[in-house]
């Protein structure tokens, strides 16, 4: 097995504040996590049952302190789902808020993968990973995938200007390097992963909701407040 990637402790200190600096930034949306955490879950979803593809097993790769873990153990009716993160504080968090006999956390360091995964899920991650890192754990991501195994990748945009403001008033997220669609597709493409599909979603703030019935039509218009791009083992 491979040295895990992006080994670094750079989210310890935001542990136990880590949802008030994220609801720093998200407040001019006029939503929260949950909402935006609970819809890339129901998503990814409804796109997985298009496919006619159940996963029993999947690994949140970067969970941080494991917010996403209710929406995809419900919506995706998984088996079982093991967070990672290099971050052993945001661990603890996970463990003691979400552990279950569902769901388990573990540090990078910790991870000894006895099966390959059938999905692995990644939410606005490789923009904290350095450029130079982000191949290697693209690679680290296929290695722990059974053959023709999915990969949910989904990154923030920069190509929308609201979700570089909205970064922008997130301590974590300030000097943090975007990755654009196009960057992101070129670097799953060359890691060995096949493109199945590529949605952008959350075009509409709170105060335009009543909009938000024209995103599905909208999803392969590139200016979405985040992107997904599901891909395969090849």
């Amino acid at each position: 097995m491979k040295e895990s990637p992006c080994e670094g402790p750079s989210f310890d200190a935001y542990a136990t504040r880590y949802d008030a600096a994220l609801a720093q930034g998200l407040s001019v949306s006029g939503e929260n996590k949950d909402f935006f955490a609970e819809g890339r879950a129901i998503w990814l979803a409804k796109r997985l049952a298009e496919l006619g593809v159940h996963v029993q097993t999947a690994v949140d790769f970067g969970c941080g302190t494991g917010s996403a873990t209710p929406f995809l153990l419900q919506s995706l009716r998984l088996a079982s789902l093991v967070g990672l993160d290099p971050s052993a504080a945001s661990i603890a968090v996970a463990r003691q808020t979400y552990g279950s006999d569902k769901a388990s956390f573990l540090t990078l360091k910790e991870f000894k993968p006895a099966v390959p995964a059938d999905l692995i899920f990644c939410n606005g991650v490789f923009h904290h990973i350095p450029v130079a890192e982000r191949a290697s754990a693209v690679r680290f991501i296929h290695q722990i995938l059974r053959p023709k195994g999915l990969f949910a990748f989904w990154e923030n945009n920069p190509w929308n200007p609201g979700t570089r403001y909205v970064m922008s008033r997130i301590p974590f997220d300030r000097d943090a390097v975007t990755l654009t669609p196009i960057e992101a597709t070129r670097m799953l493409q060359v890691c060995g992963f096949e493109i199945i599909r590529k949605d952008f979603r959350f075009y509409f703030p709170r105060v335009l909701s009543w909009l938000r019935c024209f995103e599905r039509p909208l999803v392969h218009i590139p200016f979405g407040a985040q992107y997904l791009i599901l891909c395969r083992k090849q």
